[in-house]
């Protein structure tokens, strides 16, 4: 898999979703591929988990973090799902992915994917160059401001937003 994976991944399941506006309903897709979602009081240092369980999936969320930091969580757990078999073998028939202070410094090529196909699901290129271009010529000539009103609109943090701004040659 590669971040280019990770985008067509993220694209396809949009597609098949139905989804083309902003914000994309993350708990909705995971519903969709058969994962449950739970908001759980974790570690401060665990964002979230993936557990594969005999066909079930279950995604823990930390209740603690802000809800755009739950969002990306969820979105990062169902690109595990999507394009990893699992980091860590807690039985024979349990595998546990963990989202926490590691995986966000994306050191790891797991990590790294899930992390770009969080940003896509959540932030789909074609989606933010629209809202980009529709946006308000005051608010153009501010960066700052081009990137909290499309994190508003997109329901997710401005870092992660700039992030993606970056990674699509649109920064501002």
């Amino acid at each position: 898999m590669s971040t280019v994976s990770a985008e067509r991944r993220a694209r396809e399941l949009l597609e098949l979703a139905g989804i083309s506006q902003a914000p994309v309903p993350v708990e909705e897709l995971a519903d969709k591929l058969g994962a449950r979602i739970v908001h759980e009081n974790l570690d401060q240092t665990i964002s979230g988990l993936l557990l594969r369980e005999n066909g079930s999936t279950l995604i823990a969320v930390n209740v603690q973090h802000h809800a755009r930091r739950r969002r990306f969580t969820i979105a990062h757990e169902l690109g595990h799902l999507q394009m990893h078999d699992g980091e860590y073998i807690v039985d024979s028939t349990v595998r546990v992915n963990r989202r926490d202070a590691v995986s966000s410094m994306a050191t790891d090529a797991e990590e790294i994917e899930a992390n770009a196909f969080a940003a896509a699901v959540l932030m789909p290129g074609d989606l933010v160059r629209r809202a980009l271009g529709q946006l308000r010529s005051p608010m153009v000539g501010n960066p700052t401001r081009v990137i909290g009103g499309l994190a508003e609109q997109f329901g997710v943090s401005n870092e992660a937003m700039g992030y993606r701004l970056i990674n699509l040659g649109l920064s501002t």
